[in-house]
């Protein structure tokens, strides 16, 4: 994990201190989001419909990455940790997985509404737009698959009718993509009330994603 972390207790409290960030700057709501971090060949994860002010550092589930059903214990990880596993076993250089339900990347995911090359930082997420995986049902193996679909050369996506998802090489990139990615949604959803929003050329999009090479946005997508 980077940044370096003294042991497993301080990467744990800061699963906990990244939840209560995501919702203090209102890109969750209550317990509906998510975060996972690859813990060598285990995930730590947070658990199922635990509020987050009350969360201990021995509340995060360790799991193994190769399970194929979630471990017995006094708390059950998130019901979408089969997604985080996906993500964190099909992307070697992906460490942390950040999901939430923002409110603006929720409604163009209602919408089946991906973010088109409408702003340069469109290129901080690895191409010329934000695809949107398909709609499954949460936890589903289906979900996951549709997820890593619309994650190919991309770091972050929308989930039709239901949210978001943003990785990063370090558990700090991922929750600030997910930042990013509600001003993106908010900004082109604002936009689109007021005209029609002019989209960048491939050449436009090409020269930008090139200048975010050298942005320190370097983690594998």
């Amino acid at each position: 994990m980077k940044p370096p972390y003294k042991d497993c207790t301080e990467l744990r409290q800061a699963v906990i201190d990244a939840c209560l960030e995501m919702n203090a700057a209102g890109i969750n709501q209550g317990t509906s989001g998510n975060i996972s971090v690859r813990v060598e060949d285990q995930m730590l994860i947070t658990p199922s419909g635990v509020p987050y002010e009350t969360l201990l550092p021995d509340d995060l589930v360790l799991m193994p990455l190769d399970c194929s059903r979630a471990p017995k214990g006094p708390l059950q990880p998130s019901t979408e940790w089969p997604f985080h596993q996906a993500i964190l076993q099909a992307k070697p250089g992906v460490n942390a997985v950040v999901h939430a339900h923002p409110i603006y990347c929720s409604a163009l995911a209602m919408n089946r509404q991906s973010i088109p090359a409408c702003h340069y930082m469109v290129a901080a997420f690895g191409g010329r737009d934000v695809p949107v995986a398909g709609y499954a049902l949460f936890g589903s193996v289906q979900l996951s698959e549709n997820i890593l679909r619309a994650l190919q050369q991309r770091s972050a996506c929308l989930m039709a009718n239901h949210g978001a998802v943003a990785t990063g090489d370090s558990l700090p990139r991922a929750l600030w993509r997910m930042v990013e990615l509600e001003a993106l949604a908010k900004s082109y959803a604002v936009s689109l009330t007021i005209g029609k929003p002019h989209i960048l050329s491939d050449a436009e999009m090409a020269e930008a994603i090139a200048a975010f090479a050298d942005y320190g946005l370097k983690d594998s997508r």
